[in-house]
């Protein structure tokens, strides 16, 4: 079995950005548009790391 190896193209986690929050939700609204149910969506929006805050403010 082959070992994965870095290439020059990977991106460490301390270089990537954070989402800007209009960007967020435009990505979550086309989630939500093309998810099956509800259950997927939520499952969709974790995976990416986009899933709406539950802050009660």
């Amino acid at each position: 079995m082959a070992t994965k190896t870095p290439s020059t193209t990977d991106i460490a986690d301390e270089d990537l950005e954070p989402l800007a929050d209009e960007t967020a939700r435009q990505a979550q609204r086309v989630v939500a548009a093309y998810a099956a149910d509800a259950d997927e969506c939520r499952m969709l929006l974790s995976m990416l790391g986009i899933a709406p805050n539950n802050r009660l403010d």
